[in-house]
């Protein structure tokens, strides 16, 4: 079997891909996948790092409103649709999957115009504006969440996977991931992170109230604060909570690599509301706060962190409403109450679907079969 992966741009659209890919390779080890990217997105470092093969097409995003680049968007996007028939014409796929991401379009575009099965997926609670467009084409569309639908055709063929997240996510012990940090399994963890490349709003706040939350002798904490302002962030802490900084129940990184241990020890997360931070949080079905992002796309981490607060999993802080106080509050909260924690996890592991990537790649086979 061969299967072509098109997603790219951020994480949020290509580590889904890759989960697919891996899941898919380990069940039909003599699989064939190939992705495809751009050059200016973060799956040039991320996909051939994960051991895949990248191609690339010259595509870029539609402005919301008219403007001088308008007509060199639309000349690179068609251009970006006769490269992805190339590539798709030299590769053969049995299925063309698009994960998000501007690079999707031509790809699944490409491959209706060959007659090859496609699937796409939307990590989002509000469908990206790519992913609507294709739905009318593609023979399934995988949403991650049931509200996601109705901004479909009624036509499309949607499903409800979830949003698929490594093994490891899933199988790691709470005593590994205490063991990498170095953390006390009395106490409870609290994880604060902003995505992979931090969060300044998330920053600014943190430095102001980890102080106050070390002198809890029961609370430790893992806290990542993104490379550009993890030198910002010791020099602060250093002035307010030097002695904090310098025990076992405070541990500060630029950047988490192994999320896997971090969320397998954590009681509580906090951080933005991105597709994949989400899936991950309640896969392990842990309680959280969210803070979304207020400039992402089409304000899709709101809608994403509303579904949990919805569903009282999380609390949703926005950004405009962040404060020392309001974080600060709504930690000890949760924190303090041991029966809202257990609730909060409750229903947070209703919403996480661990089998995502198991059905993902269910489809991806019954295409290539012509029976989906």
């Amino acid at each position: 079997m061969k299967v072509i992966i098109a997603g790219g741009g951020t994480g949020g659209h290509i580590y889904p891909g890759i989960t697919i890919a891996r899941t898919l390779l380990g069940r039909i080890p003599d699989a064939e996948v190939v992705f495809v990217g751009t050059k200016r997105g973060l799956e040039v470092d991320v996909v051939p790092k994960e051991g895949f093969e990248l191609l690339f097409i010259d595509v870029a995003g539609f402005q919301r409103k008219v403007s001088l680049d308008t007509l060199t968007t639309f000349y690179r996007a068609f251009k970006g649709v006769f490269q992805a028939r190339a590539i798709l014409k030299r590769f053969q796929p049995d299925v063309a999957v698009g994960t998000g991401g501007y690079v999707s379009g031509p790809v699944v575009l490409a491959a209706w115009l060959l007659g090859i099965p496609t699937l796409i997926h939307e990590q989002n609670a509000l469908p990206g504006y790519t992913t609507r467009i294709l739905s009318r084409i593609a023979n399934m569309v995988a949403v991650t969440y049931p509200e996601s639908a109705k901004y479909f055709p009624r036509n499309a063929k949607v499903r409800l996977t979830g949003n698929p997240i490594r093994r490891s996510i899933l199988e790691t012990k709470r005593n590994q991931g205490l063991a990498a940090f170095g953390l006390n399994p009395r106490h409870l963890t609290v994880l604060i992170f902003g995505g992979s490349q931090g969060a300044r709003a998330i920053n600014k706040v943190m430095v102001k109230i980890l102080p106050e939350m070390m002198r809890s002798k029961d609370t430790q904490v893992i806290y990542q604060t993104g490379k550009l302002d993890y030198d910002h962030v010791i020099k602060e802490l250093e002035a307010n909570c030097a002695q904090a900084l310098r025990t076992s129940r405070l541990v500060v990184q630029d950047y988490i690599y192994r999320m896997d241990h971090a969320m397998a020890c954590s009681d509580l997360v906090v951080g933005r509301a991105g597709a994949i931070s989400i899936a991950e949080i309640t896969g392990r079905g842990l309680p959280s706060i969210l803070i979304p992002l207020p400039s992402s796309a089409e304000g899709h981490q709101e809608k994403n962190a509303n579904a949990l607060e919805a569903a009282g999993a999380a609390f949703v802080i926005h950004e405009k409403d962040l404060s020392p106080n309001s974080l600060l509050r709504a930690i000890n909260k949760i924190i303090d109450d041991e029966k809202l924690r257990g609730e909060m996890a409750t229903q947070s592991r209703k919403l996480g679907r661990p089998g995502a990537a198991d059905e993902l790649v269910d489809i991806v086979v019954s295409l290539s079969r012509g029976q989906a």
